[in-house]
């Protein structure tokens, strides 16, 4: 009980000294930290301002120059096109149909807003914008003004739709008579658009004080007093949120949509103008405020830094047992993961190897079925269609024709037993001894095979075979069978072609080739093509077998079945096999 008391007691003095620490240190980073910030924002405050001042006065230098250079530049024109040959002789003549075109012709050169051609009446007859032809200038001042002077004149005139018009004009003599007064708009307004997305606010005043030009186009026509006009906040909340919107800037100059901006004037040489243009603090406030957040952060992190040193051994030790309760909790949940995993296998593991053989059977049966049913189909069509004609020849009393389909129909039982026997033996490859077959012969037993598809359907079948017999050794049956299934498919393949065509070549070489080609559609997917029960054919037409059998037949042939699209269109297909040549049969 002593000891446990000792300890106990112990405790709250060694806490005391370190709480006491960390209070004083933070207390000592925050007076630093307010008083480097403090310092920071009025330094920067005041060089960023220089800085932004500098800028301003430099866009200004450079508005201004734009604006003397335009005008200077259209100035000149009216003093040009008042020599112009065609326009005196127009005014002269009283003959206009080609002025306003060649006025049009030379706005797009010159860059002004608009030329126009008045007579000595003051009357319209050219002008760029045709619908102010005929309007009567005559007590416009810049008509007035060219008429009582031998210079160009300046104007300046004042919208009915708002803002202001500047003219150059000048009169058009013809042997020292007026006989007109040419003049041309400049346009000034594009140097507001250009402002206005550079500057916060511009704008230019004449020498009466009115402001002409302006980013505002509530300005134009005011004083800049009037149009600076500014009303305190109507609430203490307003002024509160004012004063610290602008605790980055000095005293403001003027105020834009209530808010603090920095304004600078400067004369143009031209006619007493000035250019004025108001910059916000906004780039101020924000480059140092970046500035300020950083000192903030890094304070933080310092703050941060000298509480985790006080405090490191505590955290260490936290740290330490909550990582290792951590890993012993995600050891037990793995292991507990792995025994429910393991158990549930085990229970499985022998329904699935039941379920598998099951399976592999049934499988192995429905493949069986499926070959019997595609193979035995062509000799039961041919069939019936004997049985039908020996039929038809009975009751015409043509009994010896009759025998000649029934022993053809013989021939097909048999031919169907050797095909059961095949696929009896299917499973058992290479136990059957195979024969010399001649190419050829097994070809027209294939095609006397499909003589009743080709009685029924017009197909041209050409067929190009070598004068010599092409040996091959192999089972005749089962080529035979393949030439069916190529020759079945060329005939499926041509049923929506107008023109049905099939060319069999039969070449010998160091392989037989016997290539099948139709004019059909072709083969769309030729990847998949010797599958089993891949089909593109409707359903109960075929269960996509006689591909797959042939490629395995030919195979166990020792040679090889393809196809590809023909360049003309349509399918090739190609069986490849060992020619039998005196030195094959002496192996053999």
């Amino acid at each position: 009980m002593s000891v446990t008391s000792t300890t106990t007691s112990a405790r709250p003095r060694r806490s005391g000294p370190l709480s006491g620490r960390v209070r004083w240190a933070l207390l000592l980073l925050v007076v630093v930290a307010v008083v480097t910030v403090w310092f920071t924002n009025r330094l920067l405050t005041q060089r960023f301002t220089e800085t932004t001042q500098n800028r301003a006065e430099l866009r200004l230098a450079l508005y201004s120059g734009n604006l003397i250079s335009e005008l200077r530049r259209n100035a000149i024109v009216p003093q040009l096109l008042a020599r112009d040959p065609a326009l005196i002789g127009a005014l002269n003549s009283g003959e206009y149909t080609q002025s306003s075109q060649r006025l049009i012709s030379f706005v797009d050169e010159i860059g002004a807003e608009s030329l126009m051609l008045m007579d000595r009446d003051g009357r319209t007859v050219a002008a760029t914008d045709r619908s102010r032809l005929g309007e009567n200038h005559r007590q416009d001042g810049y008509f007035v003004d060219a008429i009582r002077s031998n210079a160009t004149v300046f104007t300046t005139n004042e919208r009915e739709a708002g803002g202001y018009s500047f003219t150059y004009s000048r009169q058009v003599e013809s042997g020292n008579e007026t006989v007109g007064v040419i003049m041309i708009e400049v346009d000034l307004a594009k140097f507001e658009r250009a402002w206005a997305g550079i500057s916060d606010a511009v704008f230019v005043t004449n020498s009466e004080s009115t402001i002409i030009l302006a980013t505002e186009p509530r300005w134009r026509g005011l004083t800049p007093e009037v149009a600076l006009e500014r009303q305190p906040a109507d609430s203490a909340i307003e002024r509160a949120i004012q004063v610290t919107t602008d605790w980055t800037a000095k005293e403001a100059d003027a105020y834009l949509r209530g808010e603090a901006v920095m304004r600078i004037d400067g004369r143009i040489p031209f006619r007493g103008w000035t250019l004025t243009t108001f910059t916000t603090y906004a780039s101020v406030r924000e480059r140092v405020n970046a500035f300020l957040a950083i000192e903030i952060m890094g304070f933080a992190i310092l703050a941060a830094l000298v509480f985790y040193a006080l405090s490191r051994k505590t955290a260490v030790r936290m740290a330490l047992f909550q990582r290792e309760s951590a890993e012993l909790r995600a050891l037990n949940a793995r292991l507990q993961r792995e025994i429910s995993e393991r158990e549930k296998v085990q229970k499985n593991l022998a329904v699935a190897e039941q379920s598998l053989a099951q399976s592999s059977k049934l499988a192995a049966l429905g493949e069986m079925s499926a070959a019997v049913s595609h193979e035995l189909n062509q000799p039961l069509a041919a069939m019936k269609t004997y049985l039908a004609g020996a039929r038809l020849l009975l009751r015409r009393n043509r009994p010896d024709e009759a025998l000649s389909a029934f022993h053809r129909i013989d021939d097909l039982i048999e031919r169907m037993g050797a095909i059961t026997k095949q696929l009896k033996s299917y499973a058992r490859k290479g136990q059957e001894t195979f024969s010399p077959v001649d190419m050829g012969a097994a070809l027209g037993s294939a095609m006397s095979m499909m003589e009743p598809q080709l009685k029924v359907r017009r197909v041209r079948i050409s067929r190009i075979l070598p004068d010599n017999p092409v040996l091959v050794m192999g089972d005749r049956m089962r080529i035979e069978q393949v030439l069916v299934n190529l020759l079945r498919n060329a005939l499926d393949a041509t049923k929506s072609v107008d023109d049905p065509k099939v060319d069999i070549i039969l070449a010998a070489g160091e392989t037989a080739t016997l290539s099948v080609r139709d004019n059909g559609h072709g083969i769309e997917d030729l990847d998949a093509l010797f599958e089993p029960f891949y089909t593109t054919k409707q359903p109960g037409d075929g269960v996509g077998l006689g591909l797959a059998i042939s490629s395995g037949i030919v195979s166990e042939l020792g040679g090889r079945l393809t196809a590809r699209n023909g360049e003309n269109g349509g399918a090739v297909f190609e069986m490849q096999l060992p020619v039998l040549n005196e030195n094959s049969q002496a192996a053999e």
